[in-house]
């Protein structure tokens, strides 16, 4: 019992750090009833979001996984804020095809 219990302790903290530092495009993607979404796809879209997107934008946008009429929103947006962030995001889908389509 005492092997039980301490190979279930190790096997969960070699997944903490993995799921500890799930960042929010990740985190919304996996939650996403998207029906092609993986951990693995989950996981590689949001290494393309790192590298395009600041951590403040990466949150604006998992938004978009619950909510996609905000992304429409922010698209049709005359505001310049919000027409350099969709360029961003666009940059992002462009990275996110490349690495993980």
């Amino acid at each position: 019992m005492k092997h039980l219990i301490t190979a279930s302790v190790l096997v969960f903290a070699a997944m903490a750090p993995t799921l500890a530092f799930a960042g929010p495009i990740e985190s919304a993607c996996n939650r996403s009833d998207r029906p092609g979404a993986s951990r693995q796809l989950c996981r590689c879209i949001d290494a393309a979001a790192d590298d395009t997107l600041t951590r403040s934008e990466q949150r604006r946008a998992a938004r978009f996984f619950a909510n996609p009429d905000e992304a429409q929103e922010v698209r049709m947006s005359p505001t310049a804020r919000d027409n350099e962030f969709w360029a961003r995001y666009r940059a992002f889908g462009v990275r996110a095809e490349q690495m993980c389509g």
